[in-house]
């Protein structure tokens, strides 16, 4: 479903609303509130976050989607460079990539070593919990694929020009590193997810129902004012959503 053609369908139009609605009760109460998209390269992350912002105000969120590591980054403590985006009083803050990046990525590529990625994992728990103890309100959202679908997107990356960008050095080794990828991958659901901050995985081969799930989920886990008058449908499918903790 391309974008002007979102303007029509009106499940979207009632999430978005409910988006809207959510926004001004974390304003008005000075909540936070931070969205980790993750998942694999064209897994639809950052598609998941334009219809997350589709409505909101824009002078109260901002998505985070950082480069490599500066040189004076890669000296710093590895979540120094992530702190300083997470949100003020009202604000909501997506991550395209983030601090997971060194649970999957990193090791994949060989961008890290053994050493940086045990502390990673043995860091990253106690790092969480200081945030929702904080009252941040934490989600992490990983958009899965399978391996087809991910070469029909890839490919369509290297001959679409809107797209294009989109095509990195991760990106070309993706399929050949599949299984590299899938193990560490279910190391960090099995390392990373806790009670506190719990991995919600989403069948993300049909990127529309994928979309509407993840912001489903995200609604549904907040008591916000006004929640659920449009009507729309906030209980998240279990075929598609998955939690792991």
């Amino acid at each position: 479903m391309h974008l002007h053609a979102l303007e029509n369908d009106p499940e979207y139009i009632e999430l978005q609303t409910e988006m809207v609605r959510m926004q001004n009760w974390l304003i008005e109460t000075g909540n936070r509130l931070v969205i980790v998209c993750e998942g694999r390269d064209s897994a639809g992350k950052g598609g998941a976050i334009m219809r997350f912002i589709r409505y909101i105000n824009p002078r109260h969120y901002r998505v985070i989607a950082l480069n490599k590591p500066t040189q004076p980054e890669r000296g710093q403590w590895y979540f120094q460079r992530y702190i300083q985006h997470l949100p003020s009083p009202g604000e909501i803050v997506f991550f395209d990539r983030s601090w997971y990046n060194r649970a999957v990525v990193e090791p994949v590529m060989g961008f890290c070593t053994q050493e940086q990625y045990d502390r990673f994992i043995k860091q990253v728990v106690q790092f969480e919990n200081m945030i929702v103890e904080d009252g941040i309100l934490l989600f992490k959202l990983w958009f899965s694929i399978n391996k087809d679908e991910q070469k029909v997107r890839l490919e369509e990356r290297k001959v679409n020009p809107l797209i294009n960008w989109k095509l990195s050095t991760v990106d070309m080794q993706a399929q050949m590193k599949w299984d590299d990828f899938t193990r560490y991958k279910e190391l960090m659901f099995k390392n990373t997810a806790s009670q506190t901050a719990p991995w919600t995985i989403i069948n993300g081969n049909n990127k529309d129902i994928a979309r509407k799930e993840a912001m489903r989920y995200v609604l549904a886990n907040i008591d916000y004012a006004q929640k659920g008058l449009t009507g729309a449908k906030l209980e998240y499918d279990p075929e598609i959503v998955q939690i792991r903790r």
